[in-house]
């Protein structure tokens, strides 16, 4: 049998493959076991109604709702939370709106006892009271008897010993139509009072970029939030820097390369981190909530990796894909494959 060549970095290419697949992308297996650990839990919380009492009825055909960056896939190695609704069934309860979409209250009806003893002074029903209702649940699960289980602003945070990651619960109601047929979910404030949402136009929007462009943004946005939590400049907001690159790649009819189009990103956010970024739900306002200082840290950091981008761009040209790699590891620090080094 003939001895083959060890597989080596010896392309920009091949470091990009290697740096997503084993430093910035979730691991296969643990998002396998991650998933599957939620399954089971969503089972047990479905289960409360009929075997924790005075535990609210679900609204099993709206239940498990997904959000955050693991449902949308932009979240970074390692995994440390996951986020997910439980939706309760409304049994009659009536909402106030208000103008922010914040400091909403429900009104509890009588009939519906389990809610019905939730409610606070005021006699509406208090978020943080079905918060605590789902943590003494919880409690009682055998498999979770050592786990960390508490009230964490707006969610229920459940961690296991035996994973590295976190769930975030989050209690929610889902409204009816309103005068424009769009229909929301009401969760927790952290105050005992609840707020609208909608993770779905979120998912929607960041599945619809992704696949216009061949399926290929997600991955860039992954490396974009990896970059931006380097010490080299202030960590903004994962949402935030989500937004501005999905504004930014939704613009464009060709990403080209992907070396190509990190550059173009870090070029366009020298300017957009000092401008609004609406919350694509209209719901929140403007995400971009800034100090100036920060943004103007933001900004010169996109610009020193927009020239050493350049750089590494115009190295691959002239053939030198080591000068190349060497511009990227600036870019994205020590852990990014050096030239020569082994495949895994």
């Amino acid at each position: 049998m003939p001895i083959t060549e060890k597989d080596t970095v010896k392309t920009v290419d091949k470091a990009f493959v290697q740096f997503s697949k084993n430093t910035v992308d979730l691991d296969p297996i643990a998002v396998a076991s991650a998933r599957s650990s939620r399954n089971w839990l969503v089972s047990q919380i479905e289960s409360f109604p009929d075997t924790v009492e005075g535990f609210p009825s679900i609204y099993l055909e709206e239940n498990d709702v997904q959000m955050g960056s693991f449902s949308r896939r932009t979240k970074l190695r390692p995994l440390n939370d996951i986020d997910f609704m439980i939706v309760f069934s409304g049994q009659g309860c009536t909402y106030n709106p208000t103008w922010n979409h914040i400091d909403v209250s429900i009104d509890v009806p009588a009939t519906a006892t389990t809610l019905y003893n939730l409610r606070d002074d005021a006699g509406q029903l208090s978020s943080i009271k079905l918060i605590n209702k789902v943590v003494k649940s919880l409690s009682n699960v055998p498999q979770y008897d050592k786990a960390d289980i508490r009230r964490n602003q707006e969610a229920v945070t459940l961690k296991l010993k035996s994973y590295t990651w976190n769930f975030d619960i989050v209690p929610a109601f889902i409204t009816a139509a309103d005068a424009s047929g769009k229909t929301y979910y009401l969760i927790p404030d952290g105050k005992g009072k609840w707020k609208k949402t909608d993770p779905r136009i979120d998912s929607a929007r960041s599945t619809t970029i992704n696949q216009k462009h061949d399926g290929k943004v997600l991955r860039l946005i992954r490396l974009i939030k990896y970059w931006n939590q380097r010490p080299t400049m202030p960590t903004i907001s994962s949402y935030l820097l989500e937004n501005i690159a999905l504004n930014y790649f939704d613009t464009l009819w060709s990403l080209g390369s992907p070396q190509s189009a990190l550059n173009g990103f870090f070029v366009h956010l020298q300017n957009a981190i000092f401008l609004s970024c609406n919350d694509p739900k209209n719901l929140q306002g403007d995400l971009n909530t800034l100090q100036w200082d920060t943004m103007l840290k933001v900004s010169a950091a996109a610009s020193r990796a927009s020239g050493n981008a350049e750089a590494a761009i115009m190295a691959v040209e002239q053939g030198d894909h080591k000068a190349a790699i060497s511009q990227w590891t600036s870019i994205f620090g020590d852990k990014f494959p050096s030239y020569g080094q082994e495949v895994i």
